[in-house]
């Protein structure tokens, strides 16, 4: 790259940071890319983060030693983690999502870059503190909202599938018992997809019971995986019994009137569980 004038530096790397979050990246790369003196460079560097932190975009963290740098960690606000979930509730809230048996339309919220990386950020912003090795889902309607979250988390995505497909090698499976209709289902993993003692956050679309992320759960166990924490984007309240305890909810479906075509969606608690960034929490 030819040597740029500040205003350049600037845009440039402000642009490089964002499209790689959570990645330590060195000074002297930046030294070396913008042909410019490491001192420049921590000056602009500076400038970056108090405008990322300013407009809520973000913090730049700086690592310490040898194989030290500065890394990006998107983060939501309070404000505008509000005002993601209270434009869900607004979709959700659209009767015509209604489908015979009560079920919600959800695929064109789901199909939406724009809704989904929001969503995926507010999530990967509560997730800044901790170290997250993979996302897991399960297929299909899950994967967009995961590939959103690992994205910002600068992780790989690990897709778990109820059939089994030769492309994918030697396979992982478990028997688990379906929330709703309490049946016995079966859900697979590809050895390959996901590394021995990985640490894991699950994520899916809607939550009735959970038996679903229960299965998730115990499929963690056969790759000695450790759960770090679940999220989903629309919890329901009517269930009986909960399989799973420890979540977090984007909002929370307290009813749907079939008859009068009404649903009735509040905010879940993902707000509840934001929490600022400390860098002694950070590796």
């Amino acid at each position: 790259m030819k040597k740029l004038k500040r205003s350049g530096r600037l845009v440039d790397m402000t642009y490089y940071m964002l499209q790689h979050p959570h990645e330590v990246i060195s000074l002297t790369y930046f030294a070396e890319r913008y042909q410019s003196a490491k001192s420049s460079i921590s000056e602009d560097l500076v400038i970056v983060k108090e405008i990322f932190e300013q407009e809520g975009y973000g913090t730049l963290l700086t690592i310490p030693g040898a194989s030290g740098g500065v890394k990006f960690m998107p983060k939501v606000g309070k404000e505008e983690a509000s005002q993601i979930v209270d434009e869900v509730i607004e979709q959700l809230a659209v009767a015509d999502r209604i489908l015979p048996g009560g079920y919600l339309y959800l695929m064109d919220l789901l199909g939406s870059p724009r809704f989904i990386r929001d969503v995926g950020r507010l999530f990967a912003s509560v997730l800044a503190h901790k170290k997250i090795d993979a996302v897991m889902t399960v297929a299909t309607k899950g994967i967009p909202l995961a590939y959103a979250v690992a994205e910002y988390l600068d992780v790989p995505v690990s897709i778990v599938r109820r059939d089994h497909r030769v492309t994918e090698g030697s396979m992982v499976s478990i028997n688990y018992v379906s929330g709703s209709s309490k049946r016995i289902q079966t859900m697979t993993l590809a050895r390959r997809s996901l590394a021995p003692g990985s640490r894991v956050f699950i994520v899916d679309d809607f939550m009735k019971a959970g038996g679903t992320i229960r299965g998730m759960m115990d499929l963690l166990e056969e790759f000695q995986a450790e759960l770090v924490g679940i999220g989903v984007l629309v919890e329901s309240e009517e269930v009986e019994e909960r399989l799973v305890d420890e979540y977090m909810s984007i909002t929370r479906l307290s009813d749907v009137n079939v008859k009068e075509k009404t649903i009735e969606v509040e905010a879940g608690n993902v707000l509840e569980k934001l929490v600022p960034i400390a860098e002694e929490d950070l590796s």
